[in-house]
């Protein structure tokens, strides 16, 4: 049976691929470090675990509307506004099956044939694959001389009359950097004056470190809010990965289009872990602090053990959990250097090269620091071996 051009196009997912050999490793008895896959090694907070329990036991388990309960929206709208000072109504938030869900129906519902998207580069990998699924062209811009920061000045050379949007990812995945509010308004600038959507992916704004700050960009002015879709899901901040949820807000027409879409395609997302959301968002907060705190430790012990190893140097994240070191020095590209680490030292991270960065892999250090040490240890008996 031949597949459609359109599917055979897909590059999977190479993180996930990483991860599932890891995996696979292990249940061989196998002892792996996994610094692979973005998921917190936390456990979901027990109250929104009780409230999903709570919602099977009043038998909450039947369809919803297709783009989410209306609980789940205002209470999207209220933290939106006490968080990222925007202000949405209920028709303006749509609730799908996960962040990347969300960016798909962004996708489908404004990229065609023709059109070009802007992708800093390095970038999450989903991202150019939903560009190109969408039949649109990714225009990479090379973020690596500004410390893996989009400039206004190296985002104006990329625009086209062919630009339709941009994506945003700050904090970044793979590389953990923040674009600061300065470079955001003179990003939304060029977005209000050439006329494009501006996709801000504010996924990992919770984590954030040095007193650095995470500012949406969508807040710098109505002009630039009309033209920004704000996405972000409960997976990173609340622990919440497997509950596939994921949210958006923007203009009410571009919002009722992908409900549209949504509709025929998955329809509304979980009923339970709606509910399990709405208790995410509208409950207890505090238990962050101690989480991101671990990360931070974590984030400091991992850059400056990965410094010290000959062959790599890494730049500091200010956000997320991820460290993106350049491994050029080891005479290596990503992807052997992936392949040989995992073969040899039975350690798991992610090549940069789906991520437009080549000389780069990603590691996670959203797990133990028990884990994080006895990776590194092998990491660095495998670069600079006796």
């Amino acid at each position: 049976m031949k597949l459609s051009r359109k599917i055979s196009g897909i590059a999977p997912s190479v993180t996930l691929a990483i991860t599932a050999k890891a995996k696979q490793m292990k249940a061989d008895g196998i002892d792996v470090v996994g610094f692979g896959a973005g998921e917190p090694n936390f456990d979901t907070p027990d109250n929104i675990k009780e409230a999903a329990i709570k919602a099977i036991k009043a038998g909450f388990t039947k369809y919803t509307p297709s783009g989410g309960i209306i609980e789940l929206k205002q209470a999207v709208c209220e933290k939106l506004k006490r968080h990222n000072n925007l202000s949405y109504k209920p028709n303006e938030v749509l609730i799908s099956c996960g962040g990347k869900h969300t960016l798909y129906n962004i996708m489908e519902a404004l990229l065609e044939q023709g059109d070009e998207a802007i992708l800093p580069s390095p970038y999450w990998v989903t991202y150019e694959e939903q560009i190109k699924m969408a039949g649109a062209k990714p225009v990479f811009v090379d973020t690596s001389r500004t410390d893996f920061k989009l400039t206004a000045e190296s985002l104006k050379k990329a625009i086209t009359k062919k630009t339709k949007l941009l994506i945003l990812n700050s904090p970044s995945n793979p590389s953990g950097m923040i674009v600061e509010r300065d470079e955001l308004k003179r990003i939304a600038e060029l977005a209000v004056k050439h006329d494009f959507v501006v996709v801000s992916d504010e996924v990992y704004e919770s984590l954030v470190y040095d007193d650095k700050q995470q500012v949406s960009i969508a807040s710098l002015g109505e002009e630039i809010k009309k033209r920004t879709i704000t996405v972000n899901a409960v997976s990173k901040t609340y622990s919440m990965t497997g509950w596939r949820i994921g949210y958006c807000a923007g203009p009410a027409d571009v919002i009722k289009g992908m409900d549209n879409l949504q509709s025929h395609s998955t329809s509304n997302p979980c009923s339970i872990a709606q509910k399990a959301a709405l208790e995410a968002l509208n409950g207890p907060q505090d238990f962050m602090k101690g989480w991101l705190k671990s990360f931070d430790e974590r984030r400091r012990y991992m850059v400056e053990r990965l410094n010290r190893i000959k062959g790599i140097s890494c730049i500091m994240p200010e956000g997320a959990f991820y460290a993106f070191p350049d491994i050029s020095g080891t005479g290596m590209r990503s992807m052997e250097f992936t392949e040989r680490l995992l073969d040899e030292a039975k350690v798991a991270v992610v090549p940069g090269k789906d991520f437009g960065a080549d000389g780069n892999v990603r590691l996670s250090y959203a797990c133990s620091m028990e884990n994080i040490k006895k990776g590194l240890d092998r990491i660095e008996k495998f670069c600079n071996p006796l």
